[in-house]
């Protein structure tokens, strides 16, 4: 005799279930059409620029780049979407790609251990950009023209790429009214901290994201944010006065 699934289990999968359902967007939609606008844009300059400078007869073109244009475009106040992200992510998986290709002839072993060290030095050299992740694994895989390419393919194409595709998105964001680079300098004033006599709600968290560029964080996400940065607000002030004492 089977035993039914308790209620307990019927509850979880019903939660993990609705979790898979697609929510919308937070985005306005104008950003919407500058994102599509300035990713084509970008892409088809980019691809014209390294045509003519590399000819039909050279890898001119790879297709991480259509992964770099969702984030440099799409969200461009990301910090996997900054110039040094692109250029320096790129680089370093490129290097990597190139090296371990190389030396580590099997290639499912080859890709592993490329996206691992990829990964691990662009965190460390502040350039995570996840379309690095495919440079490095068309490094290895990309056939016998880019393996004859050696490390002339990191030069061209890939950061010739990757400084078009670059210079683009700062003119284009620039001229669209957005700030990209978007992390404020050091020069920079920086906003004020505002005190909110109200409680905020995840529908007013809504339709503030609904309003502006889309930011890769839901409502959820940036309520417990909001929460958690209010606990820490309050452990700072509770601490100001033994401090003083002290």
């Amino acid at each position: 005799m089977t035993q039914s699934p308790s209620p307990g289990r019927l509850h979880a999968l019903r939660l993990i279930l609705a979790r898979l359902w697609p929510h919308p967007l937070p985005v306005a939609r104008k950003q919407i059409l500058l994102a599509s606008l300035g990713a084509g844009l970008g892409l088809m300059l980019t691809s014209l620029i390294s045509h003519a400078l590399l000819g039909a007869v050279n890898l001119w073109f790879v297709a991480p780049m259509g992964a770099s244009a969702v984030l440099l475009f799409g969200l461009p106040n990301s910090p996997l979407a900054q110039p040094w992200s692109i250029v320096g992510g790129n680089l370093v998986a490129g290097l990597i790609g190139v090296t371990t290709a190389r030396y580590v002839p099997q290639p499912a072993l080859a890709c592993g251990v490329a996206a691992c060290l990829a990964i691990a030095l662009m965190f460390k050299l502040r350039c995570l950009h996840p379309p690095s992740g495919a440079v490095a694994l068309t490094a290895i895989l990309g056939g016998e023209g880019v393996r004859q390419m050696g490390y002339h393919f990191i030069l061209t194409p890939v950061l010739l790429n990757s400084f078009c595709l670059a210079l683009l998105a700062i003119l284009f964001n620039n001229l669209a009214g957005r700030r990209y680079p978007h992390p404020l300098a050091a020069a920079e004033t920086r906003p004020q901290p505002v005190a909110l006599d109200v409680p905020i709600t995840r529908d007013d968290l809504h339709q503030a994201l609904e309003s502006g560029q889309l930011l890769d964080i839901d409502e959820d996400d940036l309520q417990q944010l909001l929460q958690r940065a209010e606990a820490i607000a309050v452990q700072r002030q509770q601490a100001q006065p033994l401090k003083r004492a002290g």
